[in-house]
């Protein structure tokens, strides 16, 4: 083996031994069994986004979810012509796992603020995965569920003192 085949095979070790050790961080992927996390690490890419650049768009759908690894990205929502900017993300944010599991007309964009290293997983990786290990899907699922839970409740108790007032926006830990 010639030295350029083998810093290629230890690059792409690494970069996979890189991505096991990411994924174990996510509280998606957490608590997986590491057979399950190896082939996520495996399936799952790196991409880059310049300044500008949309990780994903507004009523499209892109069947991925992000990692971000390093750099920031702001969360865009369009109305009426008009687009207002929501909050940023920093590395260590995990967005659109909900795309993963079916087809999700995004409700906001998110833009690259500057450079931004990511971690994605599609859909049709995913779904490759969750055919070879099946019985993970109660395990992903509530994770889902706990991730819903838990903005619900942020949402409440933010809201607390004017609760009579928005009774008709809180629920969605009821479906």
């Amino acid at each position: 083996m010639n030295s350029n085949m083998e810093e290629n095979e230890r690059g792409k070790s690494s970069e996979l031994q890189d991505n096991i050790n990411l994924l174990r961080e996510i509280d998606f992927f957490a608590g997986l069994p590491m057979e399950v996390v190896k082939l996520f690490a495996y399936l799952c890419f790196r991409v880059t986004f310049k300044p500008g650049q949309y990780l994903l768009q507004q009523d499209e759908d892109d069947a991925c979810a992000y990692y971000i690894i390093s750099g920031e990205v702001e969360l865009l929502r369009q109305e009426n012509g008009l687009t207002e900017s929501i909050r940023r993300y920093g590395a260590d944010s995990f967005l659109g796992s909900l795309a993963l599991f079916s087809p999700v007309p995004r409700l906001f964009s998110l833009r690259a603020v500057n450079d931004v290293k990511c971690l994605a997983m599609d859909r049709e990786r995913f779904s490759k995965a969750v055919k070879q290990f099946p019985d993970i899907m109660p395990r992903l699922t509530k994770v889902i569920a706990e991730r819903i839970i838990a903005w619900e409740r942020h949402f409440i108790l933010k809201q607390h003192d004017r609760l009579p007032t928005f009774d008709s926006t809180i629920g969605i830990s009821l479906i």
